[in-house]
């Protein structure tokens, strides 16, 4: 992925994990009971509660940002699948509460009221739902960023390379490119192989063929 494209998908799933882990803290539902042996308790349910996957969801989003330094190729569209579920598993629950509102047998459960109480009512707050929404939104832009900007540069695995298979990779770089008579090693090609020690004009003993560069004469 382009430099530029990492820089701006980990900026969204950076401010996604964000908005989803202030939102887990934020009060979603307020729950209004009676037992009908006392006064009439107020039991606050936050987004971790209410919506469960929302703290984990913003972790996940935290660690696709180190996965967006440390992979490339097809593990970057696999990324990319990964984090627009983060962003759908964000979305659904707060689209849930603001459309359709608070399910007060739900409320009452997750608000372990006793067997006896009932629940007079079940008010939402749509801020705190809203706020996840942006980040689950935030999430699926930052997917669309990811699937569609090409990897440019390796991976970790790659960059840390010993010099040996740097050296080994550039080797077969230019000998690839000498096999058909009518190529020649491309000049990155040359400048890969010099720059990892190995010299490109030398003969491979192995298969006979001349690594030098031509300048379009046929073997």
């Amino acid at each position: 992925m382009k430099r530029g494209g990492v820089g701006l998908a980990a900026l969204l799933l950076a401010l996604a994990a964000l908005a989803l882990w202030a939102s887990s803290r934020m009060t979603w539902v307020r729950v209004v009971s009676s037992d009908g042996l006392g006064e009439q308790q107020t039991s606050s349910l936050v987004g971790g509660t209410w919506a469960a996957a929302t703290t984990p969801l913003a972790i996940a989003a935290i660690a696709a940002v180190a996965a967006l330094f440390a992979i490339r190729g097809r593990w970057t569209v696999l990324l990319a699948m990964l984090v627009a579920l983060v962003g759908v598993g964000a979305a659904v629950p707060a689209v849930q509460l603001i459309v359709s509102g608070v399910d007060p047998e739900r409320a009452g459960a997750l608000a372990e009221l006793p067997g006896r109480a009932e629940v007079l009512s079940a008010e939402a707050s749509r801020a705190p739902a809203a706020l996840a929404l942006l980040g689950g939104l935030l999430a699926l832009a930052a997917a669309v960023v990811v699937a569609r900007t090409s990897r440019s540069k390796a991976g970790l695995s790659a960059r840390y390379d010993s010099p040996a298979v740097r050296r080994e990779r550039a080797e077969q770089d230019v000998r690839s490119a000498a096999v058909d008579a009518d190529e020649e090693p491309s000049e990155r090609a040359i400048w890969d192989a010099l720059d990892s020690g190995a010299d490109p004009t030398v003969t491979d003993d192995a298969t006979g063929v001349d690594d030098r560069p031509r300048g379009g004469e046929t073997r």
